[in-house]
């Protein structure tokens, strides 16, 4: 590949972004992502943490502007500029279809469709520093397209939407947490992401699977069929080996340190699930 490089840390795959000298997004970026994302089906692989290679501020930076205006400033292209967005958004579908947790490490910038990217992990960790994230779109003359105003609508709520998008607004980490569009804000992004990542891997991989299709899945319809979505994923681990094997783990412990095996430090002490 030309612009991402994988290291696999035990169940954790992690995907690191480069493209001199600014760190711009483009269609060749992004189809490689695809690429990527293909390969993730591993069920070897447990989590995902995607990361910039930083050059200067630049983390995922932005979409290349000089591709979007070759593409608006040409009548033959420009007329099929829908359905090159709309192939980005079925990839970042994919992401959040993946029954793999996918955390973006925002080590740097990540603005327009650099954000639209990170939008599609399920978990956003910020970097303290002079960084900014955002939807600036509307300042150069266009809109959010790979499903950047629905994904945001749907993450803040209509009305900062409307106020993110409509001024084309850019912030700091702390900003960005303060609204909700990012989780965390560490001085070190790819370490904690990848941290985070290794917690969740050792996790039951169809129960982590089935909590992120059940809230995906009903935070896009009304709330009785909601319920539904959530009853047959229910179901479904419920059926599972390692729901058997977690739940026998956890009776197994003293009732007096049962509430500590459910904290964070005793992960590291979780049997070996087998993902079925």
């Amino acid at each position: 590949m030309d612009f991402w490089t994988t290291d696999r840390r035990g169940a954790v795959e992690i995907a690191t972004y480069s493209n001199p000298p600014h760190n711009y997004l483009g269609q060749p970026v992004i189809e490689e992502l695809g690429l990527l994302v293909t390969g993730w089906q591993d069920p070897n692989i447990r989590a995902v943490v995607i990361q910039a290679k930083p050059l200067g501020t630049a983390g995922f930076a932005q979409y290349s502007v000089e591709e979007l205006y070759g593409m608006a400033s040409d009548p033959a292209l420009s007329r099929y500029a829908g359905a090159v967005v709309r192939g980005y958004k079925a990839i970042f579908d994919r992401m959040m279809a993946s029954p793999k947790v996918i955390i973006a490490a925002m080590n740097g910038d990540a603005m327009g469709g650099s954000f639209e990217l990170t939008l599609a992990c399920d978990l956003r960790i910020g970097q303290r520093g002079d960084f900014r994230y955002g939807n600036p779109e509307i300042r150069v003359g266009v809109i959010p397209g790979a499903g950047g105003t629905q994904r945001i609508s749907r993450l803040v709520g209509l009305a900062r939407a409307l106020d993110w998008v409509l001024r084309g607004r850019i912030v700091t980490p702390e900003v960005a947490l303060e609204l909700g569009l990012v989780h965390e804000v560490v001085s070190d992004a790819p370490a904690r992401a990848l941290e985070l990542a290794e917690e969740i891997a050792r996790l039951p991989p169809m129960a982590v699977a089935n909590a992120k299709r059940a809230l995906y899945q009903g935070a896009d319809t009304n709330l009785q069929a909601a319920y539904e979505t959530e009853n047959m994923n229910w179901t479904e681990v419920m059926q599972s080996d390692d729901a058997q094997l977690a739940l026998k783990t956890f009776l197994a412990q003293d009732p007096a340190s049962r509430r500590d095996w459910f904290e964070t430090p005793s992960t590291k002490t979780y049997p070996a699930y087998s993902g079925s």
